[in-house]
């Protein structure tokens, strides 16, 4: 698969006006995580809205692919991009985080186009590869994606997923990381150091693509390679900044999970050119 022009400036565009109505649903509830949502954008974007064969008329298709964002605070995006394939109201995100909204803090399979809970960081990678080996074992092409945040993978149940996929050669799976090198309570390096990831994960057995996170052309090539390889499944490292788009956030780790005043709201609006 291959981006044209046209299409890429296509959804840029998707991606601001993303950015803008994300933020001001977190406004707006005056709760949850912007940080870690805007960062993930362009991961989101392009696979729900160019890559994944989905649709929402078919929600149970067993030929579906599946994703499932490990990364549940950044549930904002996710939600966004759902209402773009119609599984959810053009309204719905009006009601983030409201009691009995569909849209809650982190995502819930009551939630049309869920296909995982999300909420303790750490289980995404093992119930991807659950799904994916299933999928393997049922004769399917359909692919499986896990979302994950490079905090995360501070968490000893990632690499226990990651050491038993390639057993399984699961290249059905493609786990990306949105290394955005800020977590809650400050950088990686900070907080414990991830080191070489790319290293790591090569050594427990896995192919690696490292691409900017931000550039659709080098996202969309580095999904090429991962459906290209077989045998083995595919991380995708997709370097990223925290509160990408949004000048006072980027890379601060203070926006990780943080209500939007009302000034701070109206200088993101002026800057990604939505409506207060």
């Amino acid at each position: 698969m291959s981006l044209t022009k046209e299409r890429e400036a296509q959804l840029k565009e998707l991606c601001r006006v993303f950015r803008v109505d994300v933020l001001t649903a977190i406004h707006g509830a005056q709760s949850g995580h912007p940080g870690g949502s805007l960062s993930v954008c362009e991961i989101l974007t392009l696979l729900y809205q160019e890559r994944m064969h989905i649709d929402a008329k078919r929600p149970d298709d067993p030929e579906r692919d599946r994703l499932v964002l490990s990364k549940g605070h950044a549930a904002p995006m996710l939600y966004r991009n759902l209402v773009e394939k119609g599984y959810l109201p053009k309204d719905a995100m009006a009601s983030l985080r409201k009691t009995n909204s569909l849209l809650q803090g982190h995502p819930a399979t009551h939630t049309p186009g869920v296909e995982m809970p999300a909420g303790p960081l750490g289980l995404g990678l093992a119930a991807a590869q659950g799904m994916a080996l299933g999928l393997k074992l049922d004769g399917s092409n359909a692919r499986v994606y896990a979302v994950l945040g490079d905090g995360e993978t501070n968490e000893g149940a990632v690499w226990e997923a990651a050491t038993s996929a390639p057993k399984f050669a699961l290249d059905n799976l493609c786990a990306i990381v949105d290394y955005n090198k800020v977590q809650l309570d400050g950088t990686t390096d900070e907080v414990m150091p991830l080191r070489d990831l790319a290293a790591k994960w090569r050594a427990f057995g896995w192919n690696v693509v490292e691409c900017d996170g931000h550039d659709l052309m080098a996202l969309d090539k580095a999904l090429d390679k991962a459906e290209a390889v077989k045998g083995v499944p595919t991380v995708i490292i997709a370097h990223t900044v925290k509160g990408k788009g949004v000048s006072f956030m980027e890379g601060k780790s203070a926006w990780h999970g943080k209500a939007i005043d009302d000034e701070s709201f109206a200088k993101a609006m002026q800057e990604l050119g939505g409506a207060v």
